[in-house]
């Protein structure tokens, strides 16, 4: 269960409780978690439970609290209130190295004047493991890591893909049942990082450990986690499936974190048994679907959106009357600028359309997410 002394943090329980079964202790469990940085609180009273074998990645900009988070869950940042339960016991004045689990990091953290077979077999030697456990147990690791061969290579001599799978196998070499991530593939080039993506989420899958993924970067956290929790200012926004924070974020914030950053201002009134949803121009329709009533903001990605013809008058469609001020083709489709007033809105389209041509933004009220204006203040403005 999910809970944040956010007013969305309700919805945000109901939707991530479905995935954490209640007969099963929980892997992780953070209670009203609170850190500050000397007298600055960082962390306000974050809640969070995770299940055996369940793959969350925190999500989050800059200064949100998510690494500080796992730092705190590692041992490494001291509470200032609240307990971390690691399968029932609180760890919350415990030491990292007693807390039973790994932690892979940014930076590697790797031990440049040894071999590729001294950084994985590090945390082993620290556990007084014998030499040839070790030395098995680190082969079947850099097996499954893809690194065979490579044991009394230096670290500094391998590429940075394969030294964050060193810094991987240093992690899975002791077994742990709990990986800590902290962006480990922020600092690789975008095809190693697709590549590592997957591989790290296939051997959680397989091998079964409880992991928790910091990142900032949308497409990581919805290609590798079982849920998104999506902090901000040192609160829990929303949690979900990524399917559920991306079609269905519960508040302006999220929408426009998870992609919806174009917005336009419409009013919606009753109608009878439907409503009437009214735009800034003055033009207006029915709607027969479940929409809030009053002044909305409505939140949209690029790809809801396309181009039709300015006076279109398209079925549970708002149509925009613009001009196409710019056109780029980064391949598969093409993205344009539309200029509607003073406001510019990006579309992808799959058809050429010279730029000045005036067309029609053509928006299904289906896929907008929409938000009561007041409660859009202090975000991103129509």
């Amino acid at each position: 269960m999910i809970v944040s002394s956010h007013k969305d943090a309700k919805s945000a329980d109901r939707e991530g409780s479905e995935a954490v079964d209640n007969n099963v202790l929980p892997a992780i469990e953070v209670d009203h978690l609170q850190v500050s940085y000397g007298s600055q609180p960082v962390l306000h009273g974050v809640s969070l439970s995770v299940a055996p074998g369940e793959f969350i990645a925190i999500l989050g900009s800059s200064g949100c609290g998510k690494t500080t988070l796992l730092r705190t869950i590692a041992g490494f940042q001291k509470a200032s209130g609240g307990a971390i339960r690691l399968f029932g016991r609180d760890v919350v004045d415990v030491p990292p190295e007693k807390r039973g689990m790994a932690m892979m990091f940014q930076s590697y953290a790797l031990w440049p004047h040894m071999t590729v077979l001294g950084n994985v077999g590090y945390g082993l030697r620290l556990r007084g493991v014998a030499k040839e456990e070790i030395r098995t147990r680190v082969a079947a690791v850099l097996k499954m890591l893809n690194l065979t061969g490579l044991e009394d290579r230096k670290v500094t001599n391998l590429s940075g893909g394969q030294r964050q799978r060193v810094a991987l196998g240093r992690a899975l070499a002791i077994e742990p049942e709990i990986l800590l991530l902290d962006e480990p593939l922020s600092n690789l080039d975008a095809k190693v990082r697709i590549q590592l993506r997957s591989e790290i989420k296939a051997l959680q899958s397989r091998l079964g450990f409880t992991a928790i993924h910091v990142t900032h970067d949308r497409e990581e956290a919805m290609t590798m986690a079982d849920r998104i929790v999506v902090m901000d200012a040192g609160h829990i926004a929303q949690v979900g499936s990524p399917k559920e924070v991306y079609d269905r974020p519960n508040s302006p914030f999220v929408a426009s974190f998870m992609g919806a950053e174009n917005t336009i201002a419409l009013d919606i009134r009753p109608a009878g048994d439907r409503v009437e949803i009214s735009t800034r121009d003055g033009r207006s329709m029915p709607y027969g679907g479940d929409v809030p009533v009053g002044a909305v903001t409505a939140y949209f990605r690029d790809d809801v959106a396309s181009l039709d013809d300015p006076d279109a008058r398209v079925e549970d469609s708002i149509v925009l009357p613009g001009t196409i001020t710019q056109r780029t083709y980064p391949g598969g489709h093409y993205r344009y600028v539309v200029a509607i007033g003073d406001r510019h809105f990006t579309v992808t389209d799959d058809r050429y359309h010279d730029v000045d041509r005036p067309v029609g933004l053509r928006l299904p009220v289906a896929s907008l997410h929409l938000f009561p204006t007041e409660q859009s203040k202090g975000g991103i403005h129509a």
